[in-house]
């Protein structure tokens, strides 16, 4: 980050944390313009950077497959941990594809185990991260709302957004896709069983076999001992 950049983001900062406070002391309508432009200024200083946001994506990663290995009720807190990795990523670098679909796979995971009078409203909330995963890439998330719409019991909203993961190349193949529980109130109906045999039908991607190629683990160039290197000199 450059000189001028750190002040201009330490200027921002300062501004938004001035409206935070000022917020606290004005009637409700100047509160809620005060906190969400102070919102917008926390989000544009932690905004662009890479890593803080590669860093947060991967730590929700590795949060949840360890949920996946935990019972029940310690897993609870471990997803909502994983959620909020991912739903910071996301502030971060609102267009980071892996956050918004790991980020619903894991509400989803969570509902599974959570009660049943709280479940539609964590599926509900996974339907947000997948359908934000859809607009920074169309069909990206198709099949995972798919699963959704199926367990509402949404057929036409669940064939739809299949055929649009088969359109987009999200589909996963036959044996997941019959093996998936989230799928299972739709698994009878007709149109599934023709969706299904189209799936069948289609022939596989023919995949170029490689050729073995010998690999040089040697630099292309090398420089030579009498060269002086200044990194400094223009």
């Amino acid at each position: 980050m450059s000189l001028l950049s750190s002040f201009k983001k330490r200027s921002t900062l300062d501004a938004a944390i001035k409206q935070v406070a000022q917020a606290r002391k004005s009637d409700a309508g100047k509160a809620e313009q005060l906190y969400k432009s102070a919102y917008q200024g926390f989000a544009s200083v932690i905004a662009d950077n890479l890593m803080f946001s590669e860093a947060l994506y991967h730590w929700g990663f590795a949060l949840l497959h360890e949920a996946r290995a935990k019972p029940p009720l310690e897993a609870i807190e471990i997803y909502e941990d994983a959620i909020s990795k991912f739903s910071f990523c996301l502030l971060t670098s609102p267009n980071y594809l892996g956050a918004a679909i790991d980020g619903g796979v894991a509400f989803m995971e969570l509902a599974r185990i959570s009660p049943d009078d709280g479940k539609a409203g964590l599926y509900g909330l996974a339907e947000d991260f997948f359908e934000k995963a859809g607009k920074i890439q169309k069909g990206s998330a198709a099949y995972n709302l798919a699963c959704i719409y199926a367990l509402r019991g949404d057929e036409e909203a669940c064939q739809q957004a299949l055929r649009q993961a088969k359109e987009f190349g999200s589909l996963p193949d036959e044996t997941n896709i019959m093996r998936d529980e989230d799928m299972e109130n739709v698994k009878q109906a007709q149109w599934f069983t023709e969706f299904m045999d189209a799936v069948r039908a289609q022939p596989e991607p023919v995949r170029e076999k490689l050729t073995d190629v010998e690999i040089s683990g040697e630099p292309k160039f090398k420089l030579k001992k009498s060269e002086d290197f200044d990194y400094y000199s223009k």
